[in-house]
């Protein structure tokens, strides 16, 4: 109840015209962010920390936690009309969004990401409120034997996205892992891969890759393709821009699994967006009545990821406010920015601060609201895109690329990088390689390989240690039962189907 009168006081402050000023242009510049592919909601916190001098505090994280939220909203839109993932974390959205967009779907598949959204938001705003404390009791309880387990289920999951080939699937996974090592061995502070590169010391910007493959290499794809007409090549307009009631019913489901995978997950250090929305992938096409939609344009796999995606925000927010712990670069930086103002995070936050943290919260509910209402309308307009010529809209997302690209680090290395990889994903296009297991791949290869030696270190070496510890022998379990549960299913099916002499038909 204490909470209730809280989260009140909360909307009272919240609700005020200068503070919902704050909050608009935080979605509507979150919403742009997400939409660019290069930049993201860290790079343009940080950007507007000198405002911490000015603005008052409420207010400075209302429009920052607007930014965060707007960010993961926008990420989609590109990733479903151009293939062109705007966040790391709309890449899985990317698989069935652009098909759905190549099949005249471009504003279900809209509609189904901006809806989404907003109810795993609510979802995930609601915990945030009443729920924090015992989720991140159990977020604490992972240690590095659990999070490799957790790498290694969403790996599991991975075989949802290897493309028709599992061949193919499988050498793209392992040039994604292989990509990740590239750095600085964290353990040893050996260099790996660097080839004498000192701008390779740091390891390989996600967000590099992610255009590279699919923005700019969609692009050279196009161009070698050498006519816009060619069928499939691009999204194309047809139909109504809004979902049926069929589209309805395949979506709401999904949304709230999303949501359940996305908010735990992002509470976790080291969570982020891009394993709930693989893992909520990987259960949708498993889930689904229509199974054989899947990497043709199926719904479900836009609805889920994108609840995942957008569960994971408020998931990320909530160690930091109740801990004082950032689990992601952008929670970083917006710790910095309670350090601007003298603000110290962590369990005393909600009775030294209360107001400012029950007013950020209430914001988020105001926030995800503005963000449908922006975002709604707009599904005509960015579905319009598609009425670009091909020529100027492809060189125009190379355009944006490169200023996305170097804003991000001022590298031109980077920019150089970004078309080595735009050649991939040309390469990998052209001889129907998957992109996607590529960057899962770099993502959870750094992630599971620091897991694993950290839990080695801590049990001197004893391997089974990652199935003596409760939470990691039962992840591992998960990935073993998911990984028999296909054939096995499919070996009882055969023997299950009638043969001739069963079904009465007449033998030679």
């Amino acid at each position: 109840m204490e909470a209730f009168e809280a989260l009140l006081a909360g909307f009272a402050s919240a609700l005020t015209p200068t503070t919902l000023m704050w909050g608009f242009v935080g979605c509507f510049v979150g919403t742009m962010v997400g939409v660019l592919p290069g930049l993201g909601p860290a790079l343009t916190i940080a950007l507007l920390l000198p405002l911490t001098y000015h603005v008052p505090a409420t207010s400075m994280f209302v429009m920052f936690a607007g930014i965060y939220y707007g960010a993961a909203y926008g990420g989609s839109t590109t990733s479903i009309l151009l293939n062109t993932p705007g966040e790391t974390s709309s890449v899985v959205t990317a698989l069935e969004g652009n098909k759905m967009a190549r099949s005249g779907r471009a504003g279900q598949a809209l509609a189904t990401a901006a809806i989404g959204s907003f109810v795993a938001g609510t979802i995930a705003i609601l915990a945030l409120t009443f729920i924090a404390p015992w989720v991140v009791e159990v977020a604490l309880a992972f240690g590095p034997a659990e999070y490799f387990s957790l790498m290694v289920l969403s790996l599991v999951a991975v075989s949802s996205v290897l493309g028709n080939s599992l061949l193919r699937g499988l050498v793209s996974l392992g040039l994604g892992l292989l990509i990740g090592m590239v750095g600085i061995d964290l353990q040893t502070g050996q260099m790996r891969f660097t080839f004498g590169q000192p701008q390779l010391l740091d390891g390989i910007e996600i967000t590099v890759a992610a255009v590279g493959l699919f923005a700019v290499g969609e692009a050279l794809y196009l161009a070698w393709q050498g006519r816009s007409s060619q069928p499939g090549s691009l999204a194309k307009l047809s139909g109504s821009l809004w979902m049926s009631t069929q589209d309805w019913a395949r979506s709401w489901k999904a949304w709230i699994r999303g949501a359940l995978f996305g908010f735990p997950i992002g509470a976790m250090p080291a969570g982020g967006a891009e394993v709930p929305t693989l893992l909520s992938y990987y259960t949708e096409k498993k889930l689904s009545k229509h199974p054989e939609e899947f990497g043709h344009g199926a719904i479900e796999g836009v609805a889920g990821p994108e609840a995942a995606n957008n569960a994971s925000a408020a998931g990320v927010l909530m160690p930091l406010l109740t801990l004082g712990i950032p689990t992601s670069a952008t929670a970083a930086v917006m710790l910095s920015a309670f350090e601007s103002y003298g603000i110290q995070t962590g369990p005393q936050l909600f009775s030294t601060n209360s107001g400012l943290v029950w007013t950020l919260i209430a914001s988020l509910y105001i926030g995800n609201f503005i963000l449908l209402v922006l975002n709604l309308p707009l599904v005509g307009l960015w579905v319009k895109l598609l009425r670009i010529p091909p020529p100027w809209l492809y060189a125009g997302i190379i355009v944006v690329s490169i200023i996305g690209v170097y804003g991000a680090g001022q590298s031109l290395f980077n920019v150089g990088l970004l078309f080595v990889f735009g050649l991939a994903g040309y390469i990998m296009r052209r001889f129907d390689f998957p992109a996607a297991p590529v960057l899962v791949g770099l993502i959870l290869s750094p992630l599971a390989e620091q897991s694993m030696r950290q839990a080695l270190t801590i049990s001197q070496g004893q391997w089974s240690t990652f199935v003596t510890r409760p939470i990691s022998a039962t992840l591992l379990a998960i990935a073993v039962m998911l990984l028999l549960a296909q054939p096995l299913y499919q070996r009882w099916k055969n023997k299950q189907a009638p043969t001739g002499l069963e079904d009465g038909s007449p033998t030679a």
